[in-house]
């Protein structure tokens, strides 16, 4: 049985670009060879004479990519990239089950995520979601309201601003 040396491990990392710079670094970091990805999701903007669907970054500057230890150098190196998200003095690491949940939901029809950074908000009670995509998961409430409940991602410092209702949420 081979050993695998643990920089050799290819784990989900965030990466933080220039600013409006994540889709640039998604498609040169995947000519490089790297699975990444920026989760986008699409927009109704109005402009003064029109309207129009404009996909956007879900995470302004932010883009995640799978790799490990080792690639690192070479992702740092790629223009536009300004370094890996750091959470308690070590590269962010994001479970796989987050990545697909951020990217079932995405692929819901009218589905809308809001990001909202967490670095100044208290956090309040601990729930379960008992229906839906997100069923079995727990996190912090941070606010909520008659519809809305405010999940808090601990690995990004993060959180998801999904649309709940009352019964679909229960206190653990």
């Amino acid at each position: 049985m081979k050993e695998v040396k643990e920089d050799a491990i290819k784990r989900w990392h965030v990466i933080y670009t220039k600013s409006k710079w994540e889709k640039k670094v998604d498609g040169l970091l995947m000519q490089k060879g790297f699975e990444s990805w920026c989760p986008v999701q699409k927009r109704e903007r109005q402009w003064s004479d029109r309207k129009k669907i404009i996909e956007e970054p879900l995470f302004r500057s932010y883009v995640f990519i799978k790799a490990s230890k080792a690639d690192h150098s070479k992702i740092l190196s790629t223009i536009g990239v300004v370094n890996f998200l750091y959470f308690e003095r070590k590269p962010a690491i994001i479970r796989d089950n987050e990545i697909e949940e951020i990217r079932k939901y995405l692929g819901l029809s009218n589905t809308s995520i809001q990001v909202v950074d967490m670095a100044n908000i208290p956090a309040q009670s601990k729930v379960s979601i008992n229906q839906g995509l997100f069923m079995g998961q727990r996190g912090e409430v941070v606010k909520s309201g008659k519809k809305s409940v405010f999940v808090r991602l601990e690995s990004i410092n993060m959180m998801m601003i999904v649309e709940f209702k009352t019964e679909e949420v229960s206190l653990r």
